[in-house]
């Protein structure tokens, strides 16, 4: 196993990656939330699991202000993918990989739904979707019409929740795994360790199950 910490420069800015290498021909990128980072529970499992796998990792470093997370959501999207895009490019020139995967939990759902899952080149792309926020309409629009395969994990006690729009993402592609008594973090209860932890791990087969079917 290679790690690389990498930067892209672009005309505005400075974008930093973790690239860790298995020497798979399959590459996941991983969008962080906002204040849920890489080395948060769901991210270092899930990156685990990659790696039990031997799939190659990208951790994409990217931060933002209140005043960028306050514009709309296509102006966050763009902010974001002019942060993403220079980062896939450095990754894929080579042709090294001939499978991509896209896992993002929340804030780093909104690329995913709004541009990468509307690209031709990523239609075959497996799509991970961790606690999305299906309460805005238009992420919620471009998943439910996405053909993509993949997994979408939400708790019930998520703010983003709402039933009727999980019916209707039933007829979507995508697995979908709803955690009982789980919050935005699918953590459950205020401080329901042992549970939370349990469901954890059901969250977790849920997305060896997924990345199998590549």
């Amino acid at each position: 196993m290679k790690v690389n910490k990498k930067n892209v420069q672009t005309i505005d800015n400075t974008i930093s990656y973790t690239h860790v290498e298995t020497g798979s021909k399959t590459v996941c990128f991983m969008f962080s939330g906002s204040g849920y980072n890489y080395d948060k529970p769901l991210f270092y499992y899930a990156t685990m699991m990659m790696f039990q796998n031997k799939i190659d990792i990208i951790h994409i470093h990217y931060s933002y202000s209140e005043h960028i997370l306050k514009k709309t959501l296509e102006e966050v999207s763009k902010a974001m993918m002019d942060d993403i895009t220079p980062v896939m490019l450095d990754v894929l020139k080579n042709g090294q990989y001939n499978e991509t995967i896209f896992l993002g939990k929340s804030l780093g759902t909104i690329p995913m739904a709004l541009d990468l899952m509307k690209r031709e080149e990523f239609l075959k792309s497996k799509m991970i979707v961790l606690t999305p926020l299906l309460n805005l309409e238009l992420i919620f629009n471009s998943i439910v019409s996405s053909e993509h395969q993949g997994l979408l994990i939400i708790g019930d006690k998520d703010p983003r929740f709402n039933l009727e729009q999980i019916e209707k993402l039933s007829y979507a592609n995508l697995e979908i795994e709803i955690v009982q008594n789980a919050d935005h973090s699918l953590d459950i209860g205020e401080f329901d360790t042992t549970n939370s932890i349990l469901d954890l791990s059901n969250v977790m087969e849920k997305l060896q199950k997924a990345i199998k079917m590549i």
